[in-house]
């Protein structure tokens, strides 16, 4: 597809908007990047539907918005274009919302969040007990409550290649996720996403402000480079987070 022949797609007829996530995340792995579709949102009419929700889950599927959006009562539609990026993996009745940086070119091209190699993150939430799959963000989520976003759906190489209004629009975006979808705790993987858009002075571990007005932990990043937490330290700290989740109510 390219953007002169971009062919109209409806997502989430006779669906709930809470569906859409996961219908996006399914458009977005059926296109290849740099594919343009005008994509029309319509969930079930009795839904309460907005311009910047919709715009919302289209960013938070991986897709970059080319112009404005036209919207009825009950629908929204937008051209967009496939970027090389992950789509979220997140729905209702979340237990813990994972949220990293944003993805890395190994994750973007395989489909799976930290699947750089020597990434330590599916390792150590199996060991844990939040999962049991290995690399199946949609079977974490099904059956585990386990979701999956970043504050940036762009891919790049190295985090510093993100600038900070990048960081601010997503810290936006995820907080009015996390508000509308409610999960139980939120759980940020890596000091720096929350350092520069939180709190300067954070240490891991729960923290006294929220986000999104749900309880907010921070643990150390999972990637292999960071020598300062051996895998039982991510495990221990995983294992925090589910009994902060355990203990929280919706």
């Amino acid at each position: 597809m390219t953007q002169g022949c971009s062919t109209p797609v409806t997502v989430g007829a006779d669906h709930s908007t809470t569906d859409l996530p996961i219908l996006l995340a399914e458009l977005h792995q059926h296109l290849t990047s740099g594919d343009v579709v005008d994509v029309v949102l319509a969930p079930e009419p009795e839904e309460t539907w907005t311009p910047v929700r919709a715009l919302d889950l289209l960013v938070g599927a991986g897709f970059e918005l080319l112009g404005s959006p036209r919207q009825d009562s009950h629908w929204v539609k937008v051209r967009a274009r496939r970027i090389r990026s992950l789509p979220d993996t997140v729905g209702p009745d979340m237990r813990i919302l994972m949220v990293g940086l944003n993805p890395s070119p190994a994750s973007a091209d395989s489909g799976i969040g930290y699947a750089r190699p020597g990434n330590r993150f599916w390792p150590a939430i199996l060991e844990a007990g939040l999962a049991s799959v290995d690399r199946d963000p949609l079977h974490a989520l099904t059956h585990h409550g386990i979701g999956m976003t970043d504050l940036v759906r762009r891919t790049t190489r190295r985090a510093d290649e993100i600038d900070r209004d990048e960081y601010r629009a997503g810290r936006e975006r995820v907080e009015r996720l996390v508000d509308w979808l409610q999960p139980r705790t939120v759980c940020f993987v890596g000091l720096s996403g929350w350092r520069i858009t939180v709190n300067r002075q954070a240490v891991a571990g729960i923290q006294p402000v929220g986000f999104g007005g749900r309880p907010a932990y921070v643990m150390p990043h999972t990637s292999g480079v960071n020598a300062h937490s051996k895998l039982s330290d991510l495990v221990s700290h995983l294992r925090s987070v589910n009994q902060l989740a355990e203990t929280s109510s919706t």
